[in-house]
């Protein structure tokens, strides 16, 4: 999440009560989750686990449940918990607003666009020209649909990410981190009925131009998806995942997290996808192996009854 203005550090440590060790006269323009974070961004980290993969990150400030040392150019702020420091920041500069009309006052739609009957759009949702949003289309805060998109009735675009810190030590193991990402849907995309596009939990869900997706396909938070790819129903992909260019799941394929699909790869219908797959291929089976492989796999396992037949009579 971007900050509209860069804001002083001594003014975030002031919110979440922290310690500044470094340059307190520095400015933070934002606030992301390690696997997204620039320079100036703030990151938190509370597992002495990923306390140096977070400290010698692209981050600028680094807010910490520990002294460590600090590179120059950074600062730590040193907080109790890290986690509720990070819920105060996004509460503080990106608060909850419902709106509570069909249209926010603050969303905005294209020449000749056409929003049908029960639609909603939230606050500073922008969308393009010639799109058609059809009934009962929910479109979140922050959200960006491009021109010439296509939405049918009951995809909901923007909600929360399915993204939870665990600590055992409280009564709810989970606590949701709350969701201040975003949606970009690029020009000519078509998203069939009853999808679900999660925002970002701090960056973006992206779905690149040309694509299409049949009904009931479900996009992860953070995951990017490329140019002219094609999902057929019932797809489910999981958050921060890369779909490249051109790629194909048919029906019911699922694909784990935070791995990547190479450009052109085709994966059949009802497979699972819990490793990264190269482009240029085509893949069967849960797991997902080569086509190919994974055809001459089962026409061994049919024959499997013959084998033990023989082997019995010998």
């Amino acid at each position: 999440m971007r900050f509209e203005n860069p804001v002083p550090l001594s003014e975030i440590a002031a919110l979440i009560e922290a310690r500044v060790v470094g340059d307190s006269t520095a400015f933070a323009t934002g606030i992301n989750e390690i696997h997204q974070v620039e320079n100036g961004d703030l990151v938190f980290v509370d597992h002495p686990k990923y306390y140096d993969t977070s400290i010698h990150s692209a981050a600028s400030f680094i807010i910490i449940n520990a002294e460590h040392e600090v590179p120059e150019g950074k600062a730590l702020l040193i907080v109790e918990e890290p986690f509720e420091a990070y819920l105060k920041i996004v509460s503080s500069f990106r608060p909850f607003q419902p709106s509570m009309d069909a249209v926010s006052a603050t969303a905005k739609t294209g020449a000749g666009t056409v929003v049908m009957p029960n639609v909603y759009l939230g606050n500073y949702v922008t969308i393009g020209a010639n799109c058609v949003i059809y009934p009962n289309v929910t479109i979140m805060d922050y959200c960006t649909i491009g021109d010439n998109v296509i939405i049918q009735s009951g995809t909901v675009i923007g909600s929360d990410a399915f993204y939870y810190n665990k600590k055992t030590n409280r009564q709810a193991h989970y606590k949701k981190m709350t969701s201040c990402g975003t949606v970009v849907i690029e020009a000519d995309v078509e998203i069939g009925a009853g999808c679900t596009i999660d925002r970002g939990v701090t960056g973006v869900t992206r779905i690149g131009a040309g694509t299409k997706m049949d009904n009931l396909v479900h996009i992860g938070h953070d995951t990017l998806v490329g140019k002219n790819c094609l999902f057929a129903a019932q797809v489910g992909i999981a958050g921060a995942s890369v779909i490249e260019d051109e790629v194909i799941l048919w029906g019911q394929v699922g694909v784990s997290k935070t791995l990547t699909i190479g450009r052109g790869a085709v994966i059949n219908a009802q497979s699972g996808v819990r490793s990264s797959l190269k482009g240029g291929a085509s893949y069967f089976g849960s797991p997902a192996v080569p086509a190919r492989e994974k055809m001459k796999e089962l026409v061994w396992i049919k024959r499997i009854p013959q084998i033990w037949e023989r082997l019995n009579k010998s």
